[in-house]
């Protein structure tokens, strides 16, 4: 038997009176062959289908978690473009009961298989392009080399993520890596190192390689305080770290750090998150895992370091984050380019301890330390220097969200979505965006009943910024044009607030200040510095305003056109 269609969801190796009882549901070629799909009614258009070659839960690995990431956020904003589906990589001897998006199972290890999915591939007019998520040892034959029978007969756009650039390649690493690019219409990474090795170390062209950085899921900074009450640590300085535990973590550096730490910070508690690699649990069991606890109990740590052995929920993994004072990446390998379990640290706020692998070299500048592979002392002396520095402990904590910021899920989904231009996908019409909700949140946290205040740190409104006529035209507009769409008359109070706010920075001569601080008097700076830009705006947010006048009360809109 060799193929099985996961319209039914077999396990390649059943037993043979199972395989009997179902036979009459198979293809006669008993091959690679899509879920049964409905028949589709005349009038519903059949969009093109953009399939993923991956891991994917719920097997448990840190691609499969990737790929079901970065696919629900393509779903989310490119819905209405493309139908998203799966191929999932299958290891020896495994099965999972996998969601509907998996349209076809792949056995990594068989190699005939890699040629009979490139075959139906190219049989189903439908599928026009395919994502495919590259690592050492997730495909069969030497270095994976069984990839390339799949590369080489599919007849679709492919565009290969590396998740792993080793520099200095053996020649053997150097040509497989090499093919896999020349059977690729662009390839993608995730940090500027790895597109500089794929250049200087494989001779790839520029033109050929795409940085999307690892996508991050952006806290919701209102549920923070909840979250936080989830995790019951009192008033402990937490350090963490999180992922599928193997020896490649280095955790035990963390661990030997701790005494150090602890002497001078006795309440530190150290959250190691995550169960044992399934991988690994297979070849060694719990060996790694009972080799820190030993080493946990050898330095009287019980009351300072907590295992948490187990695979927890998004949510459950952000709440521990957020509670977290200092974030430790340890990786003993200086060839892994990224981590996504330090691009969800620094997306939770977490000021970052980390070996420098190339991802933390580019990302942890303001936000984070980089200290040498498994030396325990350097990330003792690092951790105790921050926590002896609350104020640069928050400023990386800012820098930490605003760097991070721009590597969204939703971005990364954009970032990805633009490659299929220059695919044969066709379209007749743009691509639809799904935009989400609108929401004035924030507007409003940012509100007083004096106007809009001019900064926040992340999401915490800063008072001692004051106002500035800038920002309250602006946020009279956009207050405008959400009343004129949805006719919410919550907006009206912030819409009078807004707009009193520009009648009082307007002075007799009909020009306008544009600073207000605090208090509510005008700040000196009105005397320095160029206001053109400030007045302009003030003059757009009045038009616009009267532009309205069905909306607005006559006493509002008079006083309006007045200072126009």
């Amino acid at each position: 038997m060799t193929a099985i269609p996961l319209t039914h969801n077999y396990p390649r190796l059943m037993a043979h009176e199972t395989y009997l009882r179902h036979q009459s549901k198979l293809p006669v070629n008993n091959s690679f062959n899509e879920v049964e799909q409905k028949p589709i009614k005349a009038h519903k258009q059949v969009l093109p289908e953009i399939l993923f070659i991956t891991s994917y839960p719920p097997r448990e690995c840190g691609i499969a978690t990737y790929s079901q990431d970065l696919i629900k956020a393509i779903e989310e904003k490119f819905g209405l473009n493309f139908s998203l589906k799966i191929a999932a990589l299958n290891p020896k001897d495994t099965y999972y009961n996998y969601p509907k998006e998996v349209k076809y199972c792949l056995q990594s290890d068989e190699k005939e298989h890699f040629v009979q999915l490139a075959n139906v591939i190219n049989t189903d007019a439908n599928i026009a392009m395919i994502f495919l998520q590259h690592e050492f040892g997730l495909f069969g034959g030497e270095n994976g080399n069984h990839l390339l029978k799949l590369m080489a007969h599919l007849k679709r756009p492919i565009a290969t993520t590396f998740h792993t650039v080793l520099p200095n390649p053996n020649p053997k690493i150097r040509k497989l890596v090499r093919k896999m690019t020349d059977y690729s219409n662009s390839v993608i990474v995730m940090t500027q190192t790895s597109a500089a090795i794929l250049q200087s170390d494989y001779g790839i062209a520029q033109q050929k390689i795409e940085v999307i950085p690892h996508g991050t899921h952006l806290i919701n900074t209102d549920t923070t305080e909840r979250m936080e009450a989830k995790i019951h640590l009192s008033d402990r300085i937490v350090l963490s770290t999180f992922g599928l535990l193997s020896e490649g973590k280095s955790i035990e550096t963390a661990i030997e750090a701790l005494p150090m730490i602890i002497k001078e910070f006795p309440n530190v508690v150290y959250l190691i998150i995550g169960k044992t690699h399934p991988e690994v649990l297979k070849k060694e069991g719990e060996k790694y895992r009972d080799s820190l606890y030993q080493k946990v109990v050898e330095r009287g740590l019980q009351n300072n370091v907590r295992f948490i052995n187990r695979y927890v929920t998004l949510d459950e993994l952000m709440a521990y984050l957020q509670r977290t004072t200092i974030y430790l990446f340890t990786s003993k390998d200086p060839n892994q380019a990224v981590s996504g379990t330090l691009a969800y640290a620094l997306a939770s706020g977490c000021p970052v301890i980390s070996t420098p692998i190339p991802h933390a070299k580019e990302w942890l500048q303001g936000a984070g330390i980089n200290v040498d592979f498994q030396n325990a002392e350097q990330l003792a002396q690092a951790t105790i220097y921050l926590l002896k520095q609350p104020s640069i402990l928050n400023e990386m904590r800012l820098n930490a969200l605003h760097k991070i910021n721009p590597s969204s899920w939703q971005n990364t989904a954009i970032a990805h979505v633009n490659l299929t231009k220059n695919s044969q996908i066709k379209r007749k019409t743009a691509l639809k965006y799904e935009l989400p909700p609108i929401s004035l949140k924030h507007l409003k946290k940012l509100t007083t009943p004096n106007g809009m205040i001019q900064f926040a740190q992340i999401a915490e409104p800063d008072l001692n910024s004051g106002y500035t006529l800038d920002d309250n035209a602006r946020a009279l507009i956009a207050l405008t044009k959400h009343y004129a769409l949805t006719g919410d008359v919550d907006d009206l109070q912030q819409l009078t607030i807004y707009l009193n706010f520009v009648l009082f920075c307007q002075q007799n001569d009909g020009h306008f200040l544009n600073y207000v601080n605090q208090n509510g008097a005008f700040a000196s700076k009105n005397n320095t510095e160029n206001l053109e830009d400030a007045n302009g705006r003030a003059i757009w947010a009045l038009g616009y305003f009267c532009a309205h006048p069905h909306l607005f009360s006559p006493q509002q809109l008079n006083k309006a056109e007045k200072a126009i």
